[in-house]
């Protein structure tokens, strides 16, 4: 059977909650169009979110990667287009912050997402959840994730699929943060159970 590691993260920021984590929890270990869904939660860390996602990659062997993140403030799901060799922005849970500073110093500017991220948000909208295509990643930890499978795919040849989806808020999550658009846990699963099963089709 295939397999799909399917990554989230944990709070960060101002951000007691993180909905990914919740998700990923949700979908462990279920079969999904074919896929084995194996669940992780990566740590908010410039220094140890990369380094275990691509532990997870060499552990799994998976034949997908499909990183989650939260961008709350966004009111549709949003496969990424494309990930930066860049890391910027707000410190990370273990108080670091970097500005300008490469993933990958002789790396490519940038690589696109491996997955067929028009089909996802087509089925997303088709099942009534709102979608669209994100041309930005950012450059916070989403984004150094997102770049780093990539880069490890690509220098090792590996056989697999990968990208990276945000999601908009929970409900859990917008009643202690107001003034953010947000949706319901359920819905929020289901929309990402409906782009794995368009993987399958």
């Amino acid at each position: 059977m295939k397999k799909l590691l399917l990554t989230g993260f944990v709070p960060f920021l101002d951000n007691p909650i993180n909905p990914t984590e919740e998700i990923v929890k949700a979908l462990e270990g279920q079969i999904i169009a074919g896929f084995d869904v194996v669940g992780r939660v990566l740590p908010v860390d410039f220094a140890e979110s990369a380094t275990q996602c691509l532990k997870h990659v060499d552990e799994v062997s998976p034949d997908v990667v499909i990183s989650l993140g939260l961008a709350a403030g966004r009111s549709k799901i949003t496969p990424e287009r494309i990930a930066i060799n860049c890391r910027d922005g707000e410190p990370d849970n273990s108080g670091v912050r970097l500005q300008d500073a490469p993933i990958d110093e002789n790396g490519p500017a940038g690589y696109f997402s491996t997955l067929p991220i028009r089909e996802f948000v087509n089925a997303s909208i088709e099942k009534g959840y709102p979608a669209a295509i994100s041309n930005t990643a950012g450059t916070y930890l989403c984004n150094n994730v997102m770049y780093s499978v990539l880069h490890k795919i690509e220098q090792e040849q590996l056989p697999m699929r990968a990208g990276f989806i945000h999601i908009p808020a929970s409900h859990e999550l917008a009643l202690q943060k107001s003034g953010i658009p947000s949706w319901s846990l359920a819905d929020l699963t289901a929309a990402i159970r409906a782009m794995i099963e368009e993987l399958g089709e």
